[in-house]
């Protein structure tokens, strides 16, 4: 058999291409492969679950305008299909003056990508919110909600395989091989012969469309999130979800309290290079990979500009007084004694040659494929926009 799309990958943006291109055409021959024994297995099934606004991102980027539109998509699948969600809303705190700036420009982006209702908090109104938390300043925003990405996950494989779709389990990607307008891809158990590759491969996806033949200068280099979790009787402690303002001159947003739709709080994550791509556990380590990390000249110009911020995650990675003391500027009353080891996660964060660690997503396509190549957080809110996104790319091949 030829299939028509060859998607490799199955977390949450592979998942909702599938499902995108066999809404829009049923008739074609799709497969999707995974090498895991389950879906959504790493960066989508790892995540805290938080359905983002669309508030940090640049106005007119990729991310903005996928995440808003994704935001309205993904809720209204939810609604169709019952799947459970809460727009609980999130506060983005100031806890010094010298915030205040960046919390101002933060709410300015927000009413470029056209968010409404958010509202700047007083002290009194903040504490409204969120009693524990302490503040100079704040802003609500009513639109962030919580969600299971793995449950959401789930329903776009069912529906995709009612459409007879194909997913396939196990089948892990050695290699691509390009013959005229057939791709023959490889995998550790079987071949598959296509007219078109989807990479959506996430933390191995430069690897995937190097096999494809594209031409990428960059690499995935993971950074690993740990959370702890507040133990029962802590849980007062926090109503909804807390943040921080992001510092401009890190990429990440900052330790940070999340309510979760099963229940519990989760605090976190910082973000610290992992040794391996799936590397969850400080001791995880695949020295090729490390090694190819480090010699990367993206990723050493990434570390001789943000080598002390680096140094103080890895700190807090390794001293839990440390973690507890970010949280504390958030709330005070948090105790060592109140954090328990949750679940990490690892981000897939694209870096180019010139150091540049990329702030938007990143879709490239040539004559045998289209990759994914750069889709961190807010993928999972977006991942009906991004299919629907990549959807139109391939189907124009199949007019």
């Amino acid at each position: 058999m030829i299939y028509d799309i060859l998607i490799i990958g199955g977390g949450i943006v592979g998942l909702a291409t599938a499902l995108k291109i066999k809404e829009s055409q049923p008739t074609l021959k799709v497969v999707l492969l995974e090498k895991e024994a389950t879906l959504a297995a790493h960066q989508t099934g790892h995540n805290s679950g938080v359905i983002h606004s669309g508030i940090y991102y640049k106005p007119g980027s990729m991310k903005a305008t996928n995440c808003i539109h994704g935001y309205q998509l993904l809720l209204a699948f939810c609604d169709q299909h019952e799947i459970p969600y809460d727009l609980c809303g999130k506060i983005i705190v100031a806890t010094s003056a010298e915030e205040i700036p960046q919390l101002d420009k933060i709410l300015e982006r927000g009413h470029q990508n056209g968010l409404s209702g958010i509202k700047r908090l007083s002290v009194e109104a903040m504490k409204e919110q969120e009693p524990y938390v302490a503040g100079v300043d704040a802003l609500l925003v009513p639109q962030t909600g919580i969600i299971n990405y793995k449950q959401v996950s789930e329903k776009y494989a069912e529906i995709f395989c009612q459409q007879d779709g194909e997913i396939m389990l196990g089948e892990k990607v050695q290699d691509v091989q390009v013959k005229g307008a057939i791709s023959t891809v490889i995998t550790n158990h079987h071949t598959y012969d296509t007219r078109l590759v989807i990479n959506c491969a996430g933390l191995y996806s430069d690897k995937i469309a190097q096999l494809t033949g594209q031409q990428v200068d960059l690499r995935i280099v993971p950074f690993r999130g740990e959370y702890y979790e507040l133990v029962p009787d802590k849980q007062h402690l926090v109503n909804n979800l807390i943040y921080p303002v992001p510092d401009p001159n890190f990429p990440f947003l900052g330790v940070h309290f999340t309510r979760m739709i099963q229940g519990g709080i989760e605090a976190g994550p910082n973000a610290v290079l992992a040794f391996r791509r799936e590397g969850y556990t400080r001791t995880a380590l695949h020295m090729p990979e490390f090694v190819e990390t480090l010699t990367w000249p993206g990723f050493q110009k990434v570390a001789a500009k943000y080598w002390q911020a680096g140094l103080g995650e890895i700190y807090r990675s390794f001293s839990k007084a440390a973690f507890t003391k970010a949280l504390q500027k958030l709330i005070p009353a948090i105790r060592e004694e109140d954090l328990v080891p949750a679940e990490a996660g690892v981000r897939a964060q694209a870096c180019s040659r010139e150091g540049g660690l990329l702030d938007d997503f990143l879709i490239l396509e040539d004559a045998q494929a289209i990759n994914v190549c750069n889709a961190p957080s807010p993928a999972a809110t977006s991942s009906l926009s991004i299919g629907q996104t990549v959807s139109e790319l391939a189907l124009k091949r199949f007019v």
